[in-house]
């Protein structure tokens, strides 16, 4: 069973909806959980949020936030993912934003850093992982990662009843 399909089963158990806010991954998380028949009852949808203007119009992202620590940030995850369920009307939310590469590393962000946030309205994490490879290898490896985020949150919001 594929991890998207367990995201899935997660959410459908505990009776929640999930949305994604993408950024650096261009849809691929959304596009992973709509790959699996059926996630129609439980996927919202997804903001895909490239450009800064686009998070902040779409998503709530603050333009200080963006304009003090940057879109690759703890903070713009935070509230990509707090955005992403008031956009979407999604119980679960996970967020991704980071630099894939080959360009854009700046001092203190290298290519392969991702943060990723997820929301489920009790609570918002965020976490950041820098990963090896190229571009197509980054991406991958943060759609795994927001995927288990995911699956992850929808287990502590049923637990939490």
């Amino acid at each position: 069973m594929s991890l998207a399909s367990r995201v899935l089963d997660q959410a459908r158990a505990a009776g929640l909806s999930v949305g994604t806010a993408e950024s650096c991954t261009g849809g691929l998380v959304e596009a992973s959980l709509t790959a699996v028949p059926g996630s129609s009852d439980v996927v919202m949808g997804a903001v895909g949020s490239y450009a800064c203007s686009v998070k902040e119009a779409l998503l709530g992202v603050e333009h200080d936030t963006l304009e003090r620590v940057g879109a690759v940030s703890s903070e713009c995850a935070s509230e990509m993912a707090r955005g992403a369920r008031g956009a979407l009307g999604c119980d679960v939310a996970v967020s991704v934003t980071g630099i894939a590469g080959p360009g854009g590393a700046v001092p203190g962000k290298p290519v392969g850093l991702v943060w990723f946030g997820v929301s489920d309205g009790h609570e918002t994490r965020t976490e950041s992982v820098v990963f090896p490879g190229d571009r197509s290898e980054v991406r991958l490896r943060s759609v795994m990662h927001a995927l288990e985020l995911l699956r992850s949150m929808c287990g502590k919001a049923a637990a939490r009843g």
